[in-house]
């Protein structure tokens, strides 16, 4: 993989999600899955905190989001990198998220083929997370 030409290098910088609970929502991504705080802030009337996946790829958290606002989550998921999908899925079973797919050994019909295991849980907020590790 290689830069985005078009971007002046490419990647994501963050994604935004609303949060019911801000200071929950913080804490898990933070002690089960080991997020760094990289700043908080007010906007408008919202608190924002922005925390640092291991990559510089932020999650950036907003308060005052309600479960009325919340888009259908089944076509669209955060999809984070991980070394090892069973012992994190571990991790956030323990901290009392739904899992809402077991972890499955699969491999991609690319080219070449390339093998991953990959789980989904739901996030403090809702949010569908999948856990994607290249085997």
């Amino acid at each position: 993989m290689g830069t985005n030409e078009i971007l002046g290098g490419g990647g994501f910088h963050h994604v935004s999600i609303n949060a019911y609970d801000l200071r929950k929502s913080e804490s898990f991504y933070k002690d089960v899955l080991g997020f760094k705080k990289v700043m908080e802030f007010i906007s408008g009337n919202r608190s924002c905190i922005m925390l640092d996946s291991g990559d510089g790829a932020c999650l950036e958290l907003f308060s005052g989001g309600s479960r009325e606002e919340k888009p259908d989550w089944a076509e669209l998921h955060i999809a984070l990198r991980t070394a090892d999908t069973r012992a994190v899925l571990e991790r956030v079973r323990a901290s009392g998220m739904t899992i809402t797919m077991e972890p499955k050994d699969l491999v991609l019909p690319s080219e070449p083929p390339l093998p991953i295991t990959v789980a989904f849980f739901k996030g403090p907020d809702g949010e569908l997370v999948e856990l994607f590790q290249n085997r």
